[in-house]
């Protein structure tokens, strides 16, 4: 690779499985960057890796895991200090959408799902990379965020909730952050043709949506070095 701006660095992608979480893993992993996927189904993790190698980039190392699992994500930290020894880039870009519907109507474990993964995985993720990014002379954090939060939508008040919740939670993160080498910021895709995508829409026509592979490429300058933003939402 002749152009590797992230040559050297470490980063954790969640959601790596596919759909955008893939397509970030594979531009980072372009870009020079030894990638750490997670995601619950290793097959699809296998799959992303594959698409890592055909682009000459470093092979990436898989994690298969449970987000609703905290004790499980508090665990990422400490198995990528052993294998790497750093971390210099963190992407929560794992979420689900769960079921749409009135607010009250919500069965529990509906609820539980889309708070656990939307947010509460990040809250997770936050504090097991928090060392190894202080650590990096050039720590960068991105979480996937949604737009319209200032407008909500009838009948999407989990998922609303949830990535209004990890906005807060983020920006608070980049303020505690604000003295040291750590830059944290969210990113707004838009709309991206995923599964997520056509579930929640299921009548468009995905041709006429961009693919994953066309606006993850967006997200990279965060992740660079020189980056010197932070605790801003950066629409796609």
């Amino acid at each position: 690779m002749t152009d590797a701006p992230l040559a050297g660095r470490v980063a954790l992608v969640t959601g790596a499985s596919r759909g955008l979480g893939a397509a970030i893993a594979v531009v980072l992993a372009s870009a020079g960057a030894q990638v750490v996927a997670a995601g619950r189904n290793a097959a699809a993790l296998e799959e992303t890796d594959d698409r890592i190698r055909a682009t000459g980039g470093l092979p990436a190392t898989l994690l298969p895991i449970d987000l609703r699992r905290g004790e499980d994500v508090d665990m990422l930290g400490p198995t990528i200090a052993q294998r790497y020894g750093r971390l210099d880039i963190v992407i929560g870009n794992a979420g689900v959408l769960g079921r749409l519907g009135p607010v009250t109507h919500l069965p529990a474990k509906d609820w539980a799902e889309v708070i656990g993964v939307n947010l509460a995985a990040n809250w997770h993720l936050m504090r097991t990379t928090e060392p190894l990014l202080r650590a990096s002379d050039a720590g960068r954090a991105v979480f996937i965020t949604s737009g319209g939060l200032d407008s909500p939508t009838a009948y999407w008040g989990a998922y609303g909730a949830s990535k209004s919740a990890l906005e807060h939670l983020a920006v608070t993160w980049a303020r505690e952050l604000a003295i040291t080498n750590v830059k944290v910021n969210l990113f707004d895709p838009g709309v991206v043709r995923t599964r997520m995508r056509a579930a929640a829409f299921p009548g468009e026509d995905p041709m006429t949506v961009p693919a994953p592979d066309d606006v993850a490429p967006k997200i990279l300058p965060l992740c660079l070095p020189g980056e010197m933003r932070s605790g801003n939402v950066i629409r796609g």
